[in-house]
């Protein structure tokens, strides 16, 4: 099956786009939308957004077409299967995605699927699922439901370079910006005993950003960021970084 791939950066996303390589599929289209003030964290319900400003980065070093829209409206409709009229959903930014995944057919009408890195929010899943019924598209989730630390395994063992550009939950820091999960994933363990952490991010707590793995022809190196404090507190601040430059680098 042909199909596009919903990117935010992060390492879901990216995984599952090669659970979809490896169970046949075709990949031909990446998709991102992004917030108003790009990379900038927008508290989206249903998109990362911190990354998205090097998402090009992603497309270059796979060697794949890049579309992206602008996210334009707002979590309007905050019921979990997002059943409503038609004009209730105007406004809201899963609209966005049902607009660029009609965009995207017109330009490759082959399309058959969208692969997501929905793991554990049905709220994500069922928005996702959403547009595609609309539009005929079959939703690929080779994700869903799995094991979280099983899925780091699984992430680790296909040699994907992930590191943490947002931090959001107790036990984590701003030292932890820019480390990789392989460095992190003894920590990962051990605050998931004592704070009932989710190794995957599942609840907010990182958000991350795939710097090589196979399906890149090239490997991103980042040269310049900026740490930014989103919110300050003693239990569980928020940290981010923006990536400002990066360039690509062959791989060997």
């Amino acid at each position: 099956m042909k199909f596009l791939a919903l990117i935010s950066g992060g390492k879901d996303s990216i995984y599952n786009i090669i659970r979809c390589v490896q169970e046949g599929h075709e990949l031909i289209l990446l998709v991102n939308l992004y917030p108003k003030q790009i990379g900038i964290e927008s508290d989206s319900f249903m998109y990362q957004s911190v990354g998205t400003n090097a998402i090009e980065a992603i497309a270059q070093a796979m060697d794949k077409p890049l579309m992206t829209r602008e996210i334009s409206g707002k979590p309007k409709i905050t019921n979990l299967d997002y059943q409503s009229k038609d004009e209730e959903r105007i406004g809201d930014e899963v609209e966005d995605l049902y607009l660029i995944l009609k965009e995207a057919l017109l330009t490759y009408p082959d399309i058959k699927g969208v692969s997501s890195g929905a793991i554990a929010s049905t709220y994500q899943k069922l928005r996702v699922e959403d547009c595609c019924n609309r539009l005929g598209l079959t939703s690929l989730a080779y994700l869903w439901n799995q094991d979280q630390f099983s899925l780091l395994d699984q992430m680790l063992q296909n040699n994907m370079n992930i590191i943490l550009i947002k931090v959001a939950a107790m036990g984590l820091t701003q030292k932890h910006l820019g480390k990789t999960i392989q460095e992190l994933y003894d920590y990962f363990k051990e605050i998931n005993k004592k704070f009932g952490f989710h190794p995957c991010g599942e609840g907010g707590e990182f958000e991350s950003f795939v710097l090589d793995c196979p399906l890149y022809k090239k490997r991103i190196q980042i040269n310049e960021i900026e740490v930014i404090c989103h919110e300050e507190n003693s239990f569980a601040p928020v940290y981010y970084l923006l990536i400002k430059k990066y360039e690509l680098i062959e791989k060997h």
